[in-house]
């Protein structure tokens, strides 16, 4: 008898848990790396966030940079330095500066004597006016004395508001007889940065925050002041507070990426959370263990499997060892079951070839129907144009046997036109296949309208189809492509003639536009039997008609419904409340294009 099998050892526990414990050192440098890549990325994202803060906060100040050079030689300005004590001056001189401060949209703007005092200010008839005040302890009122433009950042003494100063001397000649001063409101500077982990910080030369996303870091020392410094803040009053506090931001908790701007002599900072850094590589990290967990397991179910296997050679030998006791006897038994074997292995091999085979013609099978879906779209898509341009064609030749060789001429330019539609139409299913998108540009509705009614013109006149229209004189510019947007309209149109076929008269057609907001809403309505409840379900799909298989292959409005989501519009498909059909095309506005393209001729 054949002994049983020895139940499997359980794995050796211990030598997997030394193998995680050579493996766990790897998630140090995992940790390492990540941390490294993600603290990049957020310097890189940073580094941009702060170009963009610093271009904007330049491009506001370079603005007002020169308006006070500029203005200073306006005569109702000289006229109040020249007569600081005529009434009709000062008035003249106050209104001024309050147009133009609306006009630029700086803060405030004032003129000041050579002592400093204020005698016109755009805020004249505001509580908080300047007028009447002395600004000569400004540093900007002392430099533009001396010559230069005057630039300093401040919290008025009057009004309370942060701004950025530019001053300018007002010269008569070669003497100073007065300086402009422009303040800008620099506090929207603030609120474009918005609510981010990431926070703004932005120091003057005495490292002092003057703006930032957080109000309680404001006015806020990032530095030691020197006695000087001390000194200098109480002189010019530069601050709301003349002793700032001190700010400590923690080096651990925060990642600083900071740029100077020379022209101002200030630094702007982004301070993004630490956390944003760690938990990314935490979460690396997480994952590295979790995948060191499964190499663990693998290993240990490889040695089990091992273990299993090893144990079932055992167990074979000594089958093996029973069994050549009895090789005499089972001789005849043996050579049968060859034989059997040599059978099946036969059979499988002719099976195998079957499924080859079978493979093959399922491979054939696939590609004829994908040739056949072609062919069939191709074919609806381009009967449209053949059936214009053999209309376009017999035109042309009664139009040559009556010596009307112009309009003929017309008819064959028409055909040539139709010939690259049919290219275009071509190019446009083999979006449609594989999704493509185009940029849409701005095309004109109603000559786009009139051409797909000019290519049913004839087909219209036989079935005595009657025509409403209801569009607007004016052009309606949409967002689309010019041969996509014919094509649509041209499929619209057809099936809206083919709902009429089987109706008797009257048979009515009304097409009608409106713009509402920012989309135009195109109506195509038929007085014919209208969708059934499976239709609207199903409409949209490829294939699905019903019409008869001489009639049409359900390819129409599944294609009219992928260009239109291509071009950003939409088909809408519904039943009107007094019977027919009713298909409405939603298309965006567009802004007016150059020149309105020449439609086809609709009697043609």
């Amino acid at each position: 008898m054949i002994a049983k099998n020895t139940p499997p050892r359980r794995p050796r526990w211990r030598s997997l848990a030394l193998l995680a414990l050579c493996l766990v050192p790897l998630l140090w440098p995992l940790h390492h790396l990540a941390e490294r890549y993600y603290r990049q990325e957020l310097a890189s994202q940073n580094r941009q966030t702060l170009d963009l803060y610093v271009a904007n906060l330049l491009g506001t100040l370079h603005r007002y940079e020169t308006l006070p050079q500029i203005l200073g030689d306006l005569p109702a300005l000289r006229g109040v330095l020249a007569d600081p004590f005529r009434l009709e001056a000062v008035t003249n001189a106050n209104r001024l500066l309050k147009n133009i401060v609306q006009q630029t949209g700086a803060e405030v703007m004032y003129l000041m004597d050579v002592s400093g005092n204020t005698l016109a200010a755009s805020n004249w008839d505001k509580h908080d006016s300047f007028v009447g005040r002395n600004f000569a302890f400004r540093p900007y009122f002392n430099e533009a004395m001396a010559g230069h433009l005057g630039r300093f950042f401040g919290q008025g003494t009057t009004s309370a508001k942060r701004g950025y100063f530019f001053a300018a001397a007002v010269r008569d000649g070669e003497r100073t007889v007065g300086v402009l001063v422009v303040k800008v409101d620099l506090d929207h500077t603030e609120t474009l940065w918005g609510r981010t982990p990431e926070q703004l910080l932005l120091t003057d030369h005495n490292g002092v925050v003057i703006l930032t996303s957080r109000p309680e870091w404001r006015f806020r020392a990032t530095r030691p002041l020197t006695a000087a410094e001390r000194q200098a803040i109480i002189a010019i009053q530069p601050y709301p507070t003349q002793a700032p506090q001190p700010l400590v931001i923690s080096d651990d908790a925060w990642i600083t990426q900071t740029r100077a701007i020379p022209e101002t002599g200030w630094q702007v900072s982004i301070l993004a959370p630490r956390i944003l850094v760690d938990r990314s590589a935490q979460t690396v990290t997480a994952i590295g263990a979790g995948a060191l967990l499964v190499i663990v397991l693998l290993t240990g179910l490889v040695m089990q499997r091992r273990r299993h296997y090893m144990d079932r050679i055992d167990f074979e030998a000594r089958g093996r060892q029973q069994l050549e006791q009895r090789v005499a006897e089972r001789t005849a038994d043996l050579e049968g079951l060859n034989a059997r074997l040599k059978s099946a292995v036969l059979e499988r091999e002719n099976a195998q070839q079957e499924a080859v085979r079978a493979q093959d013609e399922l491979v054939q099978a696939g590609k004829l129907s994908v040739l056949g879906t072609m062919s069939a779209s191709i074919s609806h898509e381009l009967n449209q144009p053949l059936a214009a341009i053999r209309s376009y064609a017999e035109n042309a030749e009664i139009l040559l046997d009556h010596q009307r060789t112009e309009d003929a001429r017309g008819n064959l330019k028409l055909i040539g036109e139709l010939t690259g539609r049919m290219a275009s139409i071509i190019a446009h299913l083999r979006a449609f296949a594989r999704r493509d998108r185009h940029a849409p540009e701005s095309v004109a509705l109603q000559p786009a309208l009139d051409d797909a009614l000019a290519l049913l013109a004839k087909r219209r006149r036989a079935m005595a189809v009657e025509l409403v229209r209801d569009l607007p004189e004016a052009t309606l510019w949409v967002q689309a492509g010019e041969t996509r947007l014919r094509q649509v309209l041209g499929n619209l149109l057809a099936n809206a003639l083919d709902a009429l076929t089987e109706k008797a008269n009257p048979r009515r057609l009304w097409i009608s536009a409106e713009q509402q907001d920012d989309c135009v809403y195109l109506s195509i309505r038929d007085n014919g039997p209208g969708f059934s409840r499976q239709a609207l379900e199903h409409a949209r799909e490829p294939f699905f008609t019903t019409k008869t298989r001489t009639q049409g292959l359900g390819l129409g409005l599944a294609i009219c419904d992928s260009l239109m989501r291509t071009l950003g519009g939409e088909l809408l498909l519904a039943n009107h409340p007094e019977g027919g059909a009713l298909l409405t095309l939603k298309m965006r506005v567009a802004p007016p294009g150059a020149t309105l393209p020449n439609s086809e001729d609709s009697s043609a």
